[in-house]
């Protein structure tokens, strides 16, 4: 009977990458079963509930509470403003009157479309009764866009060596 004897250089190579790759899977194997446990928590702490004692209260309330006075007479006023600036264009103007229950006022704007708007209005307490009027007649010129691209301008051109 005969028996191989290897030696480094006559023992087969590809035995010993295959003998080598099963050590590594059952090393591997191993490792993972080993490794597979459960993890272990601890309790969490159990704290006492808290308490709540209301504090005695540091202010002191009023002896008394008076109520305000209004006065009896009926409301009475008059006001008015207006406004002209020319660079916004902005014109317009208010003016308001009371007398007890009776209120009157107007207010006059200029429109965007170039008319002037009047409203008259008068409330004897029963309701608010209002005169719409306009002056002036709406114009609405053609739309002229002023701006203008820039000229186009080629790029130099330089010589190439």
């Amino acid at each position: 009977m005969w028996t191989t004897i290897y030696t480094a250089e006559t023992f087969p190579h590809h035995q010993t990458s295959a003998m080598s790759l099963k050590v590594i899977v059952v090393a591997c194997v191993a490792v993972v079963a080993l490794a597979d446990k459960a993890p272990v928590y601890n309790q969490p702490p159990v704290y006492a509930a808290p308490t709540y004692h209301a504090p005695e209260p540091v202010y002191h309330a009023p002896s008394h509470y008076k109520q305000p006075e209004y006065p009896t007479v009926p409301p009475k006023y008059n006001y008015n403003y207006g406004v002209v600036d020319g660079y916004s264009g902005a014109n317009f103007a208010a003016s308001e009157s009371r007398d007890g229950y009776k209120t009157e006022g107007s207010y006059t704007v200029d429109l965007p479309d170039g008319r002037k708007q009047i409203v008259k209005y008068v409330d004897n307490g029963d309701g608010l009764v209002a005169e719409v009027t306009y002056e002036g007649e709406a114009q609405y010129p053609e739309y002229k866009p002023t701006y203008k691209p820039a000229p186009y301008h080629a790029p130099p051109k330089y010589p190439v060596y």
